[in-house]
C-alpha cells in the first residue's frame, strides 16, 4: 500500500527526496596499541578525519556511524576520503567501512533520486 505524504512530512521524516545517507565503520587495532593508543587514534580520527568534512561520528572506538553535522547526506567522496585516511593509519589491523546507507532507517534501499550533498 502506497502511502501518501505531504512535501512537508516528507522532510520532518526525511524520506523520499529527503533521505539523509551516512556509513557504518568497525575498527580493529594491533595488538600492542593499549587504551591510550587508541584513544589518541580516536582524537586524531575526530579532529584530522571528520570534522574537517562537516562530518559526525557517533560510536564507540570499535565501531560507529558516520554522518553529515547538518542536515543532508555523506558524499561518495567523503565516504572514500575517510576509507583512504583510514588506509594510512599504523594504528589499525582492519577496518570496515560499509556503502552509504539511509541514516534514518537503515533497511530502507538508498532512493537513487533523491538530491545528494
Amino acid at each position: 500500500m502506497a502511502t501518501h505524504r505531504s512535501r512537508r512530512l516528507r522532510k520532518k521524516l526525511c524520506v523520499d527526496e529527503f533521505q539523509e545517507l551516512g556509513f557504518e565503520l568497525s575498527f580493529q587495532y594491533r595488538e600492542e596499541i593499549g587504551e591510550a593508543g587508541i584513544d589518541d587514534f580516536m582524537q586524531r580520527f575526530a579532529g584530522l578525519a571528520v570534522e574537517p568534512n562537516d562530518l559526525v561520528y557517533s560510536g564507540c572506538d570499535e565501531y560507529g556511524f558516520i554522518c553529515l553535522a547538518r542536515r543532508g547526506s555523506v558524499s561518495e567522496q567523503q565516504r572514500e576520503w575517510i576509507e583512504g585516511w583510514l588506509k594510512q593509519q599504523p594504528e589499525l589491523a582492519g577496518f570496515k567501512v560499509s556503502p552509504l546507507m539511509d541514516a534514518w532507517y537503515p533497511d530502507q534501499p538508498v532512493n537513487p533520486t533523491a538530491p545528494r550533498a
